[in-house]
């Protein structure tokens, strides 16, 4: 089994058997020595991204609104997750709920390091709280000038 670990997988510590790939931008997320450490014992192989998963992310994040929300390192970590599902048995370890809603659309298995797992996949579009009509996308409504708020697609 192959494992593509988010830095929340070191930080809580979850014993896992395997074999564990991370993104060098992780690195950068952990901080403390401790987490560090448990990384170093579990010998994690990091690899670079390829450019066109991440377009192919990007794309479906964009698709599920999902993109606001998303860190680099979040795309990084979906784009390693997506190259190694379309060849190996691939899970995705990761505590982040909109890198979770966007992997499971994109067909990527998906486990939580210490919280739960998202229950709904979610889609969301852009609400105007002034004249209340929805929009797919947007910073204001075209037609009132107000800021749009994200909310759950019904």
């Amino acid at each position: 089994m192959i494992y593509i670990a988010d830095s929340s997988l070191f930080i809580t510590r979850k014993r896992i058997e395997g074999i564990i790939i991370t993104v060098p931008s992780v690195l950068d997320e952990i901080r403390d020595e401790r987490s560090r450490t448990i990384m170093e014992l579990m010998n994690v192989r990091i690899e670079p991204v390829l450019q066109s998963f991440i377009r192919e992310v990007t794309s479906k994040a964009k698709e599920t609104k999902d993109s606001e929300e998303l860190s680099r390192t979040d795309l990084d970590l979906l784009a390693k997750a997506l190259e190694y599902t379309r060849s190996e048995n691939t899970i995705l370890v990761t505590d982040d709920y909109a890198v979770q809603n966007t992997a499971i659309q994109l067909g990527i298995k998906v486990i939580p390091a210490g919280q739960k797992k998202i229950k709904d996949i979610l889609l969301w579009e852009k609400f105007c709280i002034g004249c209340k009509r929805r929009f797919p996308a947007g910073d204001d409504c075209p037609v009132c000038g107000t800021p749009l708020k994200k909310m759950r697609k019904k």
